[in-house]
């Protein structure tokens, strides 16, 4: 399969939902090569990721959060790696029926072949998959940098779900949304675990996916939503984790959960409760300008953008034009769980609310109207809140509490 493509990490191989492989749709029934294998992997909205043949996948149960890996193909374990962990963070409060167990996505470095995973209750530990997991290091974040219980936001309910956002890999280092004392993002050695710097940015962390990257006039940079702000934080030399733009962005019940989506120097972002609405905005190293805010909105899943149209799927399948905010379409019933990948046949798949997977037209060939193109009905009993995976032609749907189906979407 030339077009096969590894997913690595957090939304994909370029983080940001679009990927370089074909739905696999030729008319009729799809996902067309049926149903490959199923499994339970352990409680958690942690997303699986696929490199070289294998699944890896993070679940908590009974105590203690696994990594296991998994062979793509069959589902035959290939090996696994268990430590203790409690089912919530130790500063939890509130939704306790819906936030149990990782939420935050591993990351894989092909360079080294370390898988780095964090738990809810900050256990960030590095793992060797080229010698069948072995411990590189670890550290807790609790411990290592106090991070405290979030405070209450706004007239809504106190909450705090631990720690759910998913490192990345940059270059040397780790970053990892902390919080706390030393800085919102902190950056590690990816080889050793040392802390290298920590932003200026001394926010809480975030309920959110992740660090995107994003280059300002030249600059690298790293964007986050913490608690209180969408904080775009240096990565050139010399001025590591200094702030280069900052936007006021907090959402009640701490709940900024969709991750921002980057284009060029722009930024996405979204959330409901005091907000519903999503706003695009331009970042330049003196401020940060806001180009349009429209009264649309996502809850949990992540903008897509891709020629100048943005996608997501909450409730509805929203169409927009990137450049004005505009809509261009909506349609469909999704419930509240969804997340997107846009496909290199420049279609849309969508898993949502129980685990219902739909293959959609974009804009491409449906500019003025949401066009389903299939549907397949919904496969588990719980939300299907982690991230849909398609990689060497399977697409890998789970939902949070545990349960994982892998379906191929070529012809047998």
């Amino acid at each position: 399969m030339a077009w096969a493509e590894d997913w690595p990490g957090w939304r994909g191989p370029h983080r940001n939902g679009v990927v370089a492989e074909p739905s696999g749709w030729q008319g009729g029934d799809w996902p067309a090569g049926g149903l490959l294998w199923q499994g339970q992997v352990g409680m958690g909205a942690s997303s699986p990721l696929v490199v070289g043949k294998q699944v890896l996948v993070l679940g908590w149960n009974e105590g203690a959060d696994t990594l296991s890996a998994l062979d793509a193909a069959t589902g035959e374990a290939l090996w696994r790696q268990t430590y203790p962990s409690p089912q919530y963070g130790r500063h939890a409060v509130g939704d306790e029926g819906l936030y149990a167990g990782p939420t935050s996505t591993p990351e894989y470095d092909a360079q080294t072949g370390y898988v780095y995973t964090l738990s809810v209750d900050g256990e960030l530990r590095c793992w060797n998959s080229r010698r069948r997991g072995r411990l590189v290091w670890r550290r807790n974040l609790y411990e290592a940098y106090g991070m405290p219980q979030r405070p209450q936001i706004g007239r809504s309910g106190q909450r705090d779900y631990g720690y759910t956002t998913s490192p990345l890999v940059h270059g040397d280092w780790l970053i990892v949304e902390v919080g706390g004392s030393e800085g919102t993002l902190m950056a590690f050695d990816k080889r050793t675990g040392d802390a290298r710097w920590g932003s200026a940015c001394r926010d809480p962390a975030g309920h959110t996916g992740g660090p995107v990257p994003i280059t300002v006039e030249g600059i690298p940079c790293m964007c986050v939503l913490s608690l209180f702000h969408l904080v775009v934080v240096r990565l050139d030399a010399g001025h590591e984790g200094q702030t280069l733009a900052e936007y006021e962005w907090f959402t009640d019940f701490a709940n900024s959960i969709a991750t921002p989506a980057v284009e060029g120097s722009d930024v996405l972002v979204t959330s409901g409760y005091n907000h519903e609405t999503i706003c695009r905005l331009h970042i330049t190293p003196q401020g940060v300008e806001k180009v349009w805010e429209a009264p649309y909105h996502s809850k949990i899943c992540s903008p897509v953008i891709y020629q100048g149209h943005v996608y997501w799927a909450w409730r509805s399948v929203y169409c927009l034009d990137f450049a004005t905010g505009g809509l261009r379409w909506q349609g469909g019933a999704f419930g509240d769980a969804g997340s997107c990948v846009l496909t290199a046949d420049e279609r849309l798949i969508v898993l949502a609310d129980r685990g219902e997977l739909y293959l959609l037209e974009t804009h491409v060939r449906s500019p003025d109207q949401y066009t389903e193109l299939a549907r397949l009905a919904a496969m588990f009993d719980n939300d299907a809140w982690p991230h849909v995976v398609l990689s060497g032609g399977r697409l890998y749907c789970k939902d949070r509490m545990g349960h994982l189906m892998v379906y191929s979407v070529m012809p047998p």
